[in-house]
């Protein structure tokens, strides 16, 4: 089963799994969108798992001659990524999204009808990598070859059985590549624009999307702005408008630019300081998933990322708890964001990761 998204990268992954001969079905799951297989309305093409999408992947399908599938499940996606997108701002975190979708729905829930329809493997346009371990007698994940493209930081939930049962045909390309594949074969997708944001908000305007979501709420009330002192600078206009890191838009004038650096949601206060005091020693990660299983013999020096376009810093890892690790940087790093995955790699090869509850 390829997943398809209806994006340049999953319709050159049907083709180079068609190539290689395997018997290829595609897959579209529906995210988005009133109608499963309706028309495109205006402005749907940036959404992903909009109907646009699924009529896209269908007609890279047409073209390889294989079967298309479309999944409905807005009703999924719903429940395991945009309701807790919007808990998570609402209780001043930074959540990520992309990598609930990831885990959720292309992995959970692909690999669920996988199983059903008697197929073998689940193949994404993801640009990562397995192995087989001969020593270990496990499946690795690595980083992609181009670490310009490497998505193995939203892949850090994958088990050994989920990767038993992966593909990933991305793996040693470029984008260019890719692209040039899919214009070699005539793909309607061959220029689609990749999304820059989150695609169930491509505006930005989480805030907005928020209160027509759930509501307004207490994140949405003005506050105090203060430092970490407790000093009173100013008022905000509501925490769910400000991020871990964001520096314009704040509204206090200062000697220097002030950056956001927590929230105290309990207090509805928005806490700001000098770029200096972004900077933390470490990060206590929970919701711990490590690829290989077991628990992480440690202390350990890893590499790890807070961000998805952070390159991997130097770390020593720890299992503090049954569902905890406690990550400290070599040297202090900025703006690790509660909510945010923790990421731990040993040079190419992700160990696992979890969420990040708190910075130290």
């Amino acid at each position: 089963m390829a997943a398809m998204s209806g994006g340049v990268d999953s319709s050159v992954c049907a083709l180079l799994l068609q190539e290689a001969g395997f018997d290829v079905r595609g897959a579209t799951m529906v995210l988005r969108g009133g109608e499963v297989l309706g028309d495109a309305g205006e402005g749907e093409g940036s959404t992903c798992g909009s109907a646009r999408d699924v009529e896209d992947a269908r007609a890279v399908c047409r073209r390889l001659d294989i079967f298309h599938d479309a999944f409905d499940l807005r009703d999924r996606f719903d429940a395991a990524v945009v309701r807790p997108f919007c808990d998570a701002y609402l209780a001043g975190r930074t959540p990520n999204p992309c990598v609930d979708c990831n885990r959720f729905l292309k992995f959970e829930a692909l690999q669920k009808r996988r199983r059903e329809m008697g197929l073998d493997y689940v193949a994404t346009g993801h640009y990562a990598r397995r192995r087989w371990d001969a020593a270990t007698e496990r499946w690795q994940l690595l980083r992609a070859s181009d670490p310009a493209k490497d998505q193995s930081y939203v892949l850090y939930h994958l088990t050994q059985d989920t990767l038993a049962h992966m593909l990933f045909p991305l793996g040693e390309l470029t984008k260019d590549e890719v692209r040039e594949l899919a214009r070699a074969h005539g793909f309607v997708t061959a220029e689609k624009p990749e999304s820059q944001d989150i695609c169930f908000v491509p505006d930005g305007d989480y805030a907005g999307f928020i209160e027509g979501h759930c509501g307004a709420g207490a994140a949405f009330e003005p506050g105090e702005i203060v430092n970490r002192g407790g000093r009173v600078l100013g008022e905000h206009a509501g925490l769910i408008r400000y991020t871990i890191g964001q520096r314009k838009g704040i509204g206090v004038a200062a000697r220097e630019p002030l950056y956001v650096l927590g929230k105290d949601a309990s207090a509805n206060r928005l806490v700001v300081g000098f770029k200096d005091e972004l900077l933390s020693s470490g990060v206590v990660a929970c919701d711990v998933n490590l690829i290989g299983g077991g628990v992480l013999e440690g202390p350990r020096n890893v590499q790890v990322k807070t961000h998805y376009r952070q390159r991997p810093v130097p770390a020593v890892a720890e299992q503090t708890g049954p569902d905890e690790l406690t990550v400290t940087f070599d040297e202090p790093q900025r703006a690790a964001a509660p909510g945010q995955a923790a990421v731990l790699y040993e040079g190419d090869v992700v160990l696992g990761g979890g969420t990040i509850a708190r910075t130290f």
